[in-house]
């Protein structure tokens, strides 16, 4: 490829730019049209004039209340005091961010309503991300910047803006905008992405050391290469390569190595999904990944032609989220530490009606923005629903893609028990808060995981009953790295070990912990799985033979869990009981064989049994007041070579009664008798000589 000089570029990007803005089509501002940008199509990246319309439209709904304060309700005063004085150029991690997000959110609010201030908001967004010497703050070989996470930022905020402000910015600031994109923030990408195709050829990787970090990142970036090719961090700067080559398509000598660059990248990525759509990081990763693959495959059909919109099974990958989906009652709960200083953790405030499935560090919302993408491209009318009515949709793309009179169709009870290709297990009544959810995580490590093999979530009457805790730190030095361990979570030690987990001096990389789901099945309102961690637990415990859950779901609202652990040698096993307790409201009782969890709209009260001795009592996570208060129930049982514990737990609303459980021993298993809320249920739990388990139901 010939060099391109600065000068070069600049006088070929003013002669062949791409003017007019889609506002100006619909004379919202004046203009004369302008050539278009070479390539396939004159196009817009993600929208065309005629789409404005229904733009504004969806702008105007309920559903899209968030982003329509985050763009329309843009405070330019400030955020043009911000770019004017409070920018520093050497922090990447929030000022750059928030310049990115300032330059779309005023190019597109000046797309869709002419808004002049808007106009100028954008041109001091693209003159501050111009000064920054670097679009990144990692580099390679110590002097190359590597887009890891803010350059793809940048390119994709600049390449939309310039395409939506058109003749509202001068030719010389579009083309030094382009010039920035072609300089400091696409080679960045490619280089980031050369290097996770070539781990074997990276110079080294290392943060930035004169970035102004709001909090010490003692990390070990050596492995990087390898361990972020299967993560969430490959799929921006992929999304973002693609997009400015084709922004600069036949423009730029690069464009076509950048273009071949994003599609075999996302092409690998897609193997990251499994073929029914499931995503090992969790449904919060989930979210923007899934919309960036997406995104990319959007513009470079509308631009170039080309058709990369089947790389996943992308009607799947909607089943996954709404299988995830577990919207609870009540009230929204503050995070306290939502406008404090960033400090390796994630924040935001828990609105029970968004709630989620929440393995890894998935969050405390689900968003569905590829949704309405996915309903268009693929004709799923379920695709469709779930854009309507499940999570929420925070990606502005989102506004383009949905059509609030697509044809829907509701989820049926063929989707209420699934076993995704993961081996993560969810069983269900319905979607409505006050229906029962159990979810049961076995199978394999992956980045952003924890040390959660064979943990439980279980969900009634619209409260989470078994919890998994929110907000775990990114870093270990933070004390509620903690929440990332086995013992944060509905789940067994041994002799107050977990399961094999790493140390975090890479990050939130996966460990080697593997558990597997060795029997699955599903019957008139009930399912069965049994989930063997042997291998997890192994790890740091030689002395394991065996390490089983097995999972009764009685639905609605009675749920039997049989632990079953061999050690070589005698051991203590404790099983922990996580209570949700981020509004302080939950309550945990225990007695000689009980405990009960008691929370504002529901209660559970669980009975055990075992074949030795064994202790019921309270306890919390041992973490520092400022972090808050986070309860368990716990069955004891001490030390001996062979542990079998059964604990049956109803579920019931706030201030009713629980029924009466009757746990009996029968040769080679157990009988489980229940008369609870108006009915009867009788099970039996038992295991073949070979050790399969042996489930029978009656109501």
């Amino acid at each position: 490829m010939p060099h391109v000089t600065r000068r070069n570029f600049i006088k070929s990007s003013a002669a062949g730019v791409a003017g007019l803005s889609v506002a100006q089509l619909l004379g919202v501002a004046a203009g004369t049209p302008r050539t278009p940008s070479a390539g396939k199509s004159t196009k817009g990246l993600l929208f065309d004039a005629e789409d404005l319309p229904q733009i504004r439209a969806n702008l105007s709904l309920p559903r899209f209340s968030a982003l329509r304060a985050s763009i329309l309700g843009l405070d330019h005063a400030a955020e043009q005091d911000f770019l004017r004085h409070g920018v520093r150029l050497n922090n990447h991690i929030t000022d750059f961010s928030r310049i990115c997000q300032a330059l779309e959110f005023s190019a597109l609010a000046f797309a869709v309503t002419g808004n002049r201030q808007a106009v100028t908001t954008s041109e001091l967004a693209l003159d501050r991300l111009r000064d920054y010497p670097r679009w990144d703050y990692f580099l390679e070989g110590g002097k190359d910047t590597i887009g890891i996470q803010r350059a793809s930022d940048a390119i994709i905020a600049t390449c939309f803006a310039l395409d939506w402000l058109g003749r509202e910015i001068s030719d010389t600031r579009r083309s030094e905008a382009e010039h920035q994109v072609a300089t400091k923030g696409a080679p960045a990408c490619h280089l980031m992405l050369y290097g996770l195709k070539y781990p074997d050829r990276v110079r080294g990787w290392t943060l930035d050391p004169a970035e102004d970090f709001p909090v010490k990142l003692d990390l070990d970036l050596r492995r990087w290469p390898l361990i972020l090719n299967a993560t969430n961090l490959k799929i921006i700067p992929t999304s973002a390569l693609g997009i400015a080559a084709a922004w600069l398509h036949g423009r730029h000598a690069e464009a076509d190595k950048w273009l071949q660059m994003s599609r075999q990248s996302a092409q690998s990525f897609a193997t990251m999904y499994g073929l029914d759509g499931a995503y090992d990081e969790g449904v919060g990763y989930w979210g923007y990944t899934t919309s960036h693959l997406a995104l990319v495959a959007e513009v470079l059909y509308r631009r170039l032609g080309l058709d990369d919109r089947k790389l996943i099974n992308y009607p799947g990958t909607i089943r996954y989220a709404l299988a995830l989906s577990m919207p609870c009652g009540g009230k929204k709960i503050g995070d306290p530490k939502l406008n404090s200083t960033y400090n390796a953790v994630p924040k935001g405030d828990y609105d029970p009606a968004l709630d989620i499935v929440n393995f890894s560090d998935s969050g405390t919302g689900l968003d569905v923005s590829s949704a309405p993408w996915v309903g268009q491209v693929a004709n799923d009318p379920l695709a469709s629903f779930v854009a309507a009515n499940a999570g929420e949709m925070k990606q502005y793309p989102a506004l383009v893609w949905y059509r609030a009179g697509a044809p829907v169709q509701p989820p049926g009870p063929e989707l209420h028990d699934v076993r995704l290709s993961n081996d993560w297990v969810v069983s269900r009544t319905g979607w409505r808060p006050e229906d029962g959810v159990v979810a049961f995580r076995s199978g394999g490590p992956s980045n952003h995981e924890h040390a959660d093999r064979n943990s439980v979530i279980f969900k009634a009457y619209g409260e989470r009953l078994f919890h998994d805790p929110f907000r775990a730190a990114y870093v270990p030095a933070n004390p509620r790295w903690l929440l990332r361990q086995t013992a944060a979570h509905t789940a067994v030690l041994i002799d107050g070990q977990g399961h094999q987990y790493h140390d975090g001096h890479e990050g939130t990389n996966s460990s080697l912990a593997f558990a597997r789901i060795v029997d699955y099945r599903t019957g008139p309102a009930w399912m069965t799985a049994t989930s063997d961690a042997t291998d997890a637990y192994s790890l740091v415990l030689p002395g394991v033979i065996l390490v089983t859950r097995t999972l009764l779901f009685l639905k609605p609202d009675i749920l039997v869990l049989l632990d079953r652990v061999r050690l070589k040698a005698p051991a203590p096993v404790q099983l922990r009981f996580q209570a949700f307790n981020e509004d302080n409201r939950a309550v945990v009782t225990v007695g000689k064989n009980q405990f009960g969890i008691r929370r504002p709209l529901a209660s559970t009260a669980a009975t055990i049994v075992a074949d030795g001795s064994f202790v019921v009592q309270a306890g919390q996570l041992d973490l520092p007041a400022v972090e808050g208060v986070f309860p368990y129930a716990e069955v004891v049982s001490p030390a001996a070579n062979d542990h079998a514990i059964l604990t049956a737990c109803t579920a019931a609303p706030a201030e009713e009664a629980h029924g009466e459980l009757h746990l009996a021993r029968e040769a080679g298993g157990w009988r489980i008798t229940c008369r609870h809320r108006h009915r009867t249920v009788e099970a039996s739990l038992a295991f073949s000589p070979a050790g399969e388990p042996i489930v029978n139901v009656s109501t």
